[in-house]
This record gives C-alpha cells, sequence and structure tokens, in this order.
C-alpha cells in the first residue's frame, strides 16, 4: 500500500525529464500528501505536461460519490474492471521524491519510516486517472499501482509503490492504447540497494501537519538535510 507521500520540489522533477511541461504556477513543497488531495501528475498525451487530479481513483462508470481507489494491485490490473481500461489507455506518472509506511512494533506501536533514493533524486510512481463524476462535477481522479516490497520495504509493509525506471517513463506515457503484455513487465519492486529508510517524527500521521517536521529523522541529529548535522540516518 501507499498511502503518503512527498513532492518537496516538483521543478527538479520537470529540470530532469524537459520534456514534460512544467505547471504555470510553480507548485509548494508537499510533505505529507494524503488520499483525496489534488495531486501533481502527468497523463498519457501527445504533449505531456504536469496536471493535477485527486488522488483516489474513481471509475467513470461508478456513480458520482463512489469510493475513491487510492491503489491498484499490479497483479490484478488487468482483470479488474475498475482499472483494465484504463490500464490499456490511461496512464500517468505521479513525481515524488518519497513515500512512508508504518512499521508496527510488538507493543502495537506504530511507527513513521521514510522511503526515498539514496541519489535524493525525485522519481515518478505508476498511476492510473480516469475522467471522474466527483460530487456531481466532472474531474480527473488517479490512483497509485503497487507491487510487492523489495528488501529494504519488506521488513516493513508487505507491498510497495510502484517506482518506475526513468527509461520506462516515455513508454509507460505512450498516448497510443497498449495491451497489458507490453506493459505489466514494467511494474516490479524498485531495487531496494538504490533506497534507503529512515525512522521519521509521528508528525506525519496526521494530515494536518504539512511541513518539513514530517521528515525529520526520530534520531536527533540525522537527517536529509532538513535542520540536521549531515550525520547518515538510521538505516533499515
Amino acid at each position: 500500500m501507499c498511502g503518503r507521500y512527498t513532492i518537496i520540489n516538483l521543478s527538479r522533477f520537470t529540470d530532469l525529464f524537459p520534456w514534460i511541461r512544467q505547471p504555470e504556477t510553480p507548485a509548494p513543497p508537499r510533505y505529507n500528501v494524503s488520499p483525496t488531495q489534488q495531486v501533481p501528475l502527468v497523463v498519457n498525451s501527445a504533449q505531456p505536461r504536469i496536471d493535477f487530479a485527486q488522488w483516489g481513483l474513481v471509475p467513470s462508470w461508478a456513480a458520482s460519490g463512489g469510493r475513491p481507489m487510492i491503489n491498484a494491485r499490479a497483479e490484478t490490473l488487468a482483470s479488474k474492471r475498475t482499472f483494465k481500461d484504463a490500464l490499456r489507455k490511461r496512464r500517468c506518472l505521479l513525481p515524488a521524491d518519497g513515500f512512508y509506511e508504518w512499521k508496527t512494533t510488538q507493543g502495537g506501536e506504530r511507527r513513521p519510516i521514510y522511503f526515498r533514493l539514496k541519489s535524493g533524486k525525485p522519481f515518478a510512481f505508476a498511476g492510473l486517472w480516469e475522467g471522474s463524476r466527483v460530487g456531481g462535477e466532472l474531474a480527473k481522479t488517479c490512483t497509485i499501482i503497487t507491487t510487492g516490497p523489495n528488501k529494504l520495504v519488506e521488513p516493513i509493509h508487505d507491498r510497495m509503490p510502484v517506482i518506475l525506471m526513468e527509461e520506462d517513463y516515455q513508454r509507460w506515457l505512450d498516448a497510443a492504447e497498449r495491451e497489458p503484455e507490453d506493459l505489466l513487465s514494467m511494474l516490479k519492486p524498485f531495487p531496494g540497494e538504490e533506497m534507503e529508510a529512515v525512522e521519521v517524527s509521528k508528525a506525519v500521521n496526521s494530515p494536518r501537519n504539512q511541513g518539513p517536521e514530517c521528515i525529520e529523522p526520530q534520531e536527533k541529529g540525522s537527517g536529509f538535510g532538513v535542520g540536521g548535522s549531515g550525520e547518515e540516518p538510521t538505516l533499515f
């Protein structure tokens, strides 16, 4: 599952991939992106650009106010009515630079863990989008595709979001209709050796908290350049 993530500097993402047009208005940093919020995405069109959609896909055939689905399992995309048409026709990238999962201790306490690339570079989740009726209005909605965990995520959770390899971005964004067999090989766990993880502040537990305190490492004096000393964070 992927239920929270960050996109702290959207312009870094578009700088890395200049063939994707930036939004006209600079996007603010997002340290605690949560379900049902508007999120940046790149849909599969002839001229890819940053757009925005509600996180939580509502199928176009669902009644207005249908239950939004924030995640879609890669293994069943091609067979589920909710997703199979979108897989063929309506794919998207969701820019990010990290995501959260929660580790449950033996005492039942849930501790947030922040995952990101060791390089510090932004990346993109594989997603699907729809034109949906939300509250009676036509709007875009989207979902993040998940797969099995890599070795870094596995001790924390049995699922992880699909982080696409950079060389697959344009293929995933092909505006043409594609068969599932042309796409499913891209939906695999990202290499764990290229990622790192650190326990962070419980501030992220509340969607009301949206500042850099959400990624503040639990171990004082370590961090990713958000007020720490620059020492190595506690890794999992």
